[in-house]
C-alpha cells in the first residue's frame, strides 16, 4: 500500500531534498510549489522510483485561500511536512504591515489551515506525521529578523500544542530547527559573512540535506516515541 507525504514548499532548497530523501524511503509525495513548477522535479522522481507516484501541487501561500488550494488536490496523506518559508530583513520599523501579513500567511496561518483541512486523512492512519521546518531563530530571535522570527516561534508553539490535542490519534507532531544552512534563502550573504557565521558554528555550515535526513528520521517509524519536540540540526551552533 502506497504511503502519501505533502510537502509543502518542495520547490525550494530543503523542501526539495526532504522530497528527494523521503522518495528514497519509499513515500508518494505531493509536491507543493508556488511560482516554481514542479513537473518536471515528480517527473525525474517518477523515474527512480516508478512504483511510487509524485504529482505537482500550485498554491500561493501568501494570499488567503492558499491551504484551501492544496487541499482540494490532496487525496490523502499520512505525513505532512511544512517547509514553506521565505526570510524578511530589516528593522521592524521599516516592515510593512503588508509584508507581516505575507510572513504569516506563508509560515503560519496557510500551514496550519493545510494541516486542519488534511487532520481527517492524519486520523485515518494508524500512525502519522505532522513535521515543521522552523528555524533557530524562532528559539533564540534574530535582530534585524524580527517578524520572520516570531512566526518561526509561532511554528514551534503550534507544534507543542497539537502535539497533545494528536497524540491519541496516533499523529506524531514535531519542528525540526535548522541553523546556518547553505541554501539560496541565505545567498545574500558575503563570503565575510560566512566566515565570521562559521566560526561560531562548531560543526560549520550545514546542507539541505541535513535537515532532510532529521524530517526522513521522524516519519521513519523510528522515532514514533517523539512528539511535541524541537529537533535542533545546527552543528552544535545552539546548545
Amino acid at each position: 500500500m502506497k504511503r502519501f507525504a505533502l510537502i509543502l514548499g518542495a520547490s525550494g532548497d530543503i523542501g526539495g531534498a526532504i522530497a528527494k530523501q523521503m522518495a528514497e524511503e519509499g513515500w508518494s509525495l505531493y509536491l507543493h510549489y508556488h511560482s516554481t513548477a514542479l513537473e518536471l522535479f515528480a517527473q525525474e522522481l517518477s523515474v527512480h522510483y516508478p512504483l511510487q507516484e509524485f504529482i505537482a501541487v500550485q498554491a500561493d501561500f501568501t494570499q488567503d485561500g492558499g491551504a484551501q488550494q492544496v487541499a482540494s488536490q490532496v487525496f490523502d496523506s499520512s505525513c505532512i511536512v511544512c517547509a514553506s518559508g521565505h526570510a524578511l530583513s530589516g528593522l521592524l520599523q521599516d516592515t510593512s504591515s503588508a509584508d507581516q501579513d505575507a510572513l504569516w500567511r506563508v509560515h503560519v496561518k496557510n500551514p496550519i489551515e493545510t494541516v486542519r483541512l488534511l487532520s481527517p486523512y492524519l486520523r485515518r492512519h494508524e500512525k502519522s506525521y505532522v513535521i515543521f521546518i522552523a528555524s533557530i531563530w524562532g528559539e533564540t530571535g534574530a535582530s534585524m529578523e524580527t517578524a520572520y522570527s516570531a512566526v518561526k516561534g509561532a511554528q514551534l508553539a503550534f507544534t507543542k500544542a497539537y502535539a497533545k490535542e494528536m497524540a491519541p490519534s496516533g499523529t506524531r507532531v514535531n519542528a525540526v530547527s535548522p541553523g546556518l544552512i547553505r541554501t539560496k534563502m541565505n545567498a545574500g550573504l558575503t563570503d565575510e559573512d560566512w566566515l565570521e557565521l562559521e566560526e561560531e558554528i562548531p560543526l560549520g555550515a550545514g546542507s539541505p540535506e541535513d535537515i532532510a535526513h532529521a524530517v526522513a528520521f521522524l516519519a521513519s517509524g523510528k522515532a514514533d516515541y517523539i512528539t511535541g519536540q524541537t529537533i535542533r540540526v545546527n552543528g552544535g551552533w545552539l546548545i
